[in-house]
């Protein structure tokens, strides 16, 4: 449906990201944010406040939205549909070769495992045979509620 055909009633239900891609439909061009949102205003409208007081986040809508695309050379902001991204790949022949750095003569740290476990038998911290679950008792759910 056209802008120009919709009632102010139906205009203030979408917000300014959807009027916006309607009036670049519509127009079938990229716009600046102030000729977009002056068009958007005079739809709803507004006052000449309101336009200075909604633009900041205007701007900030339009930036946000993944429907847009900000045409850096121009200053306007269009469809995103309208546009295409070419990727293009460049196979250089100059690409800077990367040597390996040099490794390092490291010895291996010497393995005194068996002398590892001989120093933890020899602690005197370690269990000595006494077993401390002796004492343990099982008690049922009835033997502890009596208790």
């Amino acid at each position: 449906m056209s802008l120009k055909k919709m009632t102010k009633e139906e205009l203030e239900l979408l917000s300014y990201t959807d009027l916006t891609e309607m009036i670049l439909e519509e127009n079938k061009k990229a716009m600046n944010t102030p000729t977009i949102f002056r068009t958007i205003c005079d739809l709803l409208e507004l006052s000449d406040s309101d336009y200075t007081n909604k633009i900041g986040d205007f701007y900030t809508s339009l930036t946000t939205d993944k429907r847009f695309l900000f045409l850096e050379d121009s200053a306007e902001w269009d469809l995103k549909d309208r546009h295409v991204i070419d990727i293009v790949v460049t196979d250089d022949d100059e690409e800077e070769e990367i040597e390996p750095e040099e490794e390092e003569d490291i010895e291996p740290e010497e393995d005194n495992f068996e002398e590892d476990i001989d120093a933890v038998n020899d602690e005197d911290d370690l269990d000595d045979g006494d077993d401390d679950l002796d004492d343990l008792v099982v008690m049922s759910e009835d033997e502890l509620e009596e208790n």
